[in-house]
């Protein structure tokens, strides 16, 4: 028996998730609609692309119990760099917070919850950094993913310096449960 199988008949998958946690969180978005294309409020200003960079405001429900923190991912699958592109690493939201507002993109603008950090995105910059694929590039995928996590803080990213590859470890090794909403963009 293959090893996904095995894993599917005991109820996990792959990445570590029971197949009923996984299933259970759900996350919606007044900005973005599954499999819809994102708007150009929230496509990244510069790089050649004339948006207004704003976060999408998101929601969700259905956390397991024993989340005590979350987690708030973008990424594209799709950029041409042989590891895909990570516009925004959001961490450290207590258990009890269920939504982000429009426009929680950066830490300074005193619109993040108490105690969360972002990491640093593949701009370079930290924060919610929008859409913007190159120019003849097909439309991308933008995956936004909330995490419900077993700790208040994450190991080893533990402030704004810590960057995506690093958010993401942490991740990989803290999740309980997560819900995705993916939209499209091309130029």
């Amino acid at each position: 028996m293959k090893r996904a199988a095995v894993l599917a008949a005991l109820g996990l998958s792959p990445f570590g998730l029971s197949a009923a946690n996984a299933q259970t969180m759900t996350l919606t978005s007044a900005d973005l609609k599954e499999g819809a294309t994102i708007a150009n409020e929230q496509v990244f200003k510069g790089f050649g692309c004339t948006g207004s960079n704003v976060s999408p405001a998101l929601s969700w429900s259905g956390a397991p119990s024993g989340t005590k923190s979350f987690a708030v991912t973008m990424y594209d699958p799709d950029a041409p760099t042989g590891s895909g592109w990570w516009h925004w690493g959001s961490v450290q939201y207590s258990a009890c917070r269920r939504i982000v507002a429009q426009g929680c993109r950066r830490c300074q603008k005193k619109l993040m919850p108490k105690g969360a950090i972002q990491a640093r995105n593949d701009y370079g910059a930290f924060g919610y950094g929008g859409p913007c694929p190159p120019p003849g590039d097909k439309p991308h995928h933008y995956q936004i993913t909330v995490f419900a996590l077993d700790v208040d803080k994450l190991p080893n990213a533990k402030n704004d310096a810590g960057s995506a590859a690093l958010v993401g470890f942490d991740l990989n090794s803290h999740t309980l449960a997560k819900a995705t909403l993916t939209g499209l963009y091309g130029p």
